[in-house]
């Protein structure tokens, strides 16, 4: 009993000292690219999204949870900076609409993203690739006065690599390329206003914003937003919030469907609690019904068995058999010989003396008018062989 405390002891300390451990572990870092406002990781936007008030000291930092279409059509009606940083930007041809007209009045639409979607591809003739090069992008700005004399460089490829591989060059203006001259900022002039596209949204992130490179970078390409008294900050198309699918959506953004909805709902609750008394009989519990197939089988079996009717066995035997044979393999059985044989041994690959020995031995049974308990054993063998060889 002694000795059983001591273990009990060991064991516990072990266990103690691999909590401690295991609580004082230091976190992986989380690399995956979330682009969420409110995520420290590298890959978050929290920095860039908490300094925003300093690249806009005089404007109004609001954040809208709703579609483009919705946001711009409905709820944000003062012009402004609107900014999307994603993964992967979704825009139908409703928002389209809505963001060239928020555009024409005065307003920004500053989008960066790594992928875009087919509507926006078509409308405006782009297309998005990532640098396939032992060496990561460089970045510069094509004005001169936010040109670097040394391109900015990062350790990234997510930061830097993607690029537009094609636009349409004749509304779009050049902002900023890589090292190996591919455009990686663009510029689309509507009315009074921009529709600002980049192709790397990664140098918005935590990670890039903390290197000096990042920090001037993000900064620059910001400063070309102008000054608003408004800045959005799109959750829905930046991820910070999942998109609302449900169908009950179509109510609840209409105040009379919204209403109807509701009374509709205790309407049937009413009805419920007065309908809850039972108005029938206990439904009696009715068995399901056996699987008779097992006792079907014994039934013929013993019937097979009490008439003794070999030949009329192995004829059907010999029937089925070769019925199999018509239907799986497509071979012609209504002669029994050779060339039958050499089919079954090209097709189902049996040896040469057993489809031989087969084939005359269905010839044999099936001529005889009484077939004893040996042949009929003997028939079923050879049946059973040739399944096995077959398979």
């Amino acid at each position: 009993m002694k000795d059983f405390k001591i273990y009990i002891s060991i064991a516990s300390a072990l266990l103690l000292i691999y909590l401690i451990a295991e609580y004082n572990k230091p976190v992986p870092i989380n690399w995956n690219p979330t682009f969420y406002y409110n995520d420290k990781i590298p890959f978050g936007t929290y920095i860039v999204y908490n300094q925003l008030h300093q690249l806009f000291p005089d404007a109004a930092i609001a954040q809208t949870n709703e579609s483009i279409y919705n946001a711009l059509h409905d709820s944000l009606t003062a012009s402004g900076n609107y900014l999307i940083i994603t993964r992967n930007v979704n825009l139908n041809e409703y928002d389209y609409k809505e963001v060239v007209k928020y555009a024409s009045a005065g307003g920004s639409v500053f989008i960066a993203a790594l992928s875009f979607n087919d509507f926006l591809r078509d409308t405006l003739k782009l297309s998005e690739r990532f640098e396939i090069s032992k060496k990561n992008a460089e970045l510069n700005f094509t004005n001169d006065q936010l040109k670097s004399s040394t391109p900015y460089t990062f350790d990234q490829a997510l930061i830097s690599n993607n690029y537009f591989d094609k636009f349409d060059t004749a509304k779009a203006i050049v902002l900023g390329t890589n090292n190996f001259g591919h455009a990686t900022f663009l510029d689309f002039k509507f009315g009074k206003g921009n529709l600002f596209l980049c192709a790397n949204p990664g140098v918005f992130t935590n990670y890039s914003i903390l290197t000096n490179q990042g920090e001037i970078y993000a900064a620059k390409a910001l400063s070309y937003l102008p000054k608003a008294k408004n800045v959005y900050w799109d959750e829905l198309q930046n991820g910070d919030i999942p998109p609302d699918e449900s169908p009950v959506r179509v109510f609840l953004n209409s105040p009379g469907l919204q209403w109807a909805y509701y009374i509709s709902l205790a309407a049937i609750l009413i009805f419920v609690i007065f309908e809850i008394k039972r108005r029938q009989r206990i439904i009696p519990v009715i068995e399901p019904l056996r699987n008779a197939t097992l006792e079907f089988v014994s039934v013929v079996g013993q019937v097979y068995y009490e008439k003794r009717n070999n030949a009329n066995i192995a004829h059907k035997k010999v029937l089925y058999l070769l019925a199999h044979l018509r239907d799986e393999y497509q071979v012609k059985t209504s002669k029994l010989d050779n060339e039958l044989v050499e089919k079954l041994k090209v097709k189902l690959g049996l040896e040469s003396s057993f489809a031989m020995e087969l084939v005359a031995y269905l010839n044999y049974i099936s001529t005889q008018g009484h077939v004893t308990d040996r042949e009929l054993i003997e028939l079923n063998k050879m049946i059973e062989k040739l399944y096995k060889q077959s398979a």
